[in-house]
């Protein structure tokens, strides 16, 4: 949510090296995707990761998600079970209602012109401790995303979507999981509690990657990328 498959830029090379085929989907109304869509809630992203699975026709997916998206992991999980055999779960917002102040808020600070611009200015504070490389060049092709028309609204209705759905199918989740959390993530009061929550009410683990904020697998890919791929070697030698 507010950015572009390309934040899978470290890890994605890593997991095809090891032999993996790797697909990266920008979520609707953003990257490369049509900007308007009559539902941008959880359940549709995950009712699109199901349909980009099945339009692929490879079998079964390890689905790894970032935030709002982990919820539509476990819907995605929850719903069509015989298409998903591994969640990765980085930071996963899965629970929780935006009370309506905290809408009209947002409504203001992301409006056109200003949202694009404040928006870059909240994400830069998700990266607390060091941000990559690219950051600055990655910025810019995020805002000139965000300018486009429809865009910056379809990241409002997202933020502002309850994530009961998500929270209602974590019990209906029968897939190993591993959740991945950074433990200086802004978005969580107590990012590690958080994500114990988060694993066992999935039966699955979870793993800090200390000091990283939000994006660990691009704030510290070289801590992050050997927890993802020995969680993919372990769904390897269940089989």
């Amino acid at each position: 949510m507010g950015d572009l498959r390309a934040e899978y830029r470290f890890l994605s090379p890593l997991i095809a090296s090891a032999g993996y085929r790797v697909i990266s989907m920008d979520i609707r109304g953003h990257g490369e995707t049509s900007a308007f869509w009559p539902d941008y809630s959880v359940d549709a992203i995950g009712s699109d990761l199901i349909a980009l699975i099945r339009s692929l026709d490879a079998g079964v997916a390890i689905i790894i998600g970032t935030s709002m998206a982990a919820g539509a992991a476990v819907w995605a999980a929850a719903e069509a079970p015989e298409l998903v055999t591994g969640l990765v779960l980085v930071s996963p917002v899965v629970r929780g209602k935006i009370p309506f102040y905290m809408k009209l808020l947002c409504s203001v600070l992301f409006a056109r012109p200003w949202g694009p611009a404040m928006w870059l200015f909240y994400y830069s504070t998700l990266y607390p401790s060091d941000k990559p490389r690219d950051f600055n060049q990655y910025g810019d092709m995020l805002r000139a995303n965000l300018k486009e028309p429809g865009r910056i609204e379809a990241l409002l209705r997202m933020m502002t979507a309850s994530q009961a759905d998500t929270e209602d199918r974590l019990p209906r989740v029968m897939v190993p999981a591993l959740v991945i959390m950074g433990s200086k993530d802004p978005d969580f009061k107590d990012p590690e509690d958080e994500a114990q929550w988060v694993a066992k009410s999935l039966r699955g683990t979870y793993q800090m990657v200390k000091d990283a904020g939000h994006y660990p697998h691009a704030e510290m890919p070289d801590v992050t990328r050997p927890l993802v791929l020995s969680f993919l070697q372990s769904l390897k030698e269940m089989k």
